[in-house]
């Protein structure tokens, strides 16, 4: 079990290779959504790790382990999230704000109401590596709700998007730090 919503199956995938100097195992790592040991619509692909001696453990994840990740979580509606008046209102976001940007938004409020933001994954993250960083390809769209005084929402409008990332990886002063650049 990873969390709430996700486990890992990490069973040998072959028996292990035992050398002189070393133990090579070779684990399939798949991850499923929580009780729900689905087939995934990724097909694994088999890769190597370059000959290297100088350090006691190696470890590698394949992109499949990182596309069943995704699955898993998308399954479970983990990349769906709601973001609440009180966080809206601690960054002072309100119709006023979007009626500036989107003149249409005034004709449902003269007065400035708070707002309610509703983010979906529409598709199942893309997540590809490359040589010294992985891209992660998201798409899925973001609703903007006005809270009325009687609680009920009034959806204003509705944005549909598409974003491109890529993350490098490196170890600096011995800590692992990330850097993150939107593609587009």
């Amino acid at each position: 079990q990873i969390d709430d919503l996700a486990e890992v199956d990490y069973s040998l995938s072959g028996l292990p290779a035992v050398f002189q100097p070393f133990i090579d195992l070779d684990l399939k790592g798949i991850v499923f959504p929580a009780g729900n040991h689905t087939d995934s619509p990724y097909v694994a692909a088999s890769f190597t790790i370059p000959d290297q001696s100088d350090s006691m453990l190696y470890l590698a994840f394949s992109e499949y382990f990182f596309q069943t990740s995704s699955f898993a979580y998308y399954t479970t509606g983990a990349f769906n999230m709601t973001i609440a008046e009180e966080t809206c209102s601690y960054f002072n976001i309100n119709t006023e704000i979007f009626s500036s940007i989107i003149p249409e938004v005034a004709k449902y409020s003269v007065t400035p109401y708070p707002v309610m933001l509703k983010l979906m994954s529409t598709e199942i993250p893309t997540i590809s590596l490359q040589q010294d960083s992985f891209t992660v390809e998201i798409q899925g769209s973001v609703e903007v709700l006005a809270i009325l005084p009687d609680s009920t929402t009034q959806s204003l409008f509705t944005l549909n998007i598409a974003a491109n990332t890529s993350i490098s990886l490196n170890i600096f002063d011995q800590k692992l730090m990330s850097s993150l650049c939107l593609n587009r």
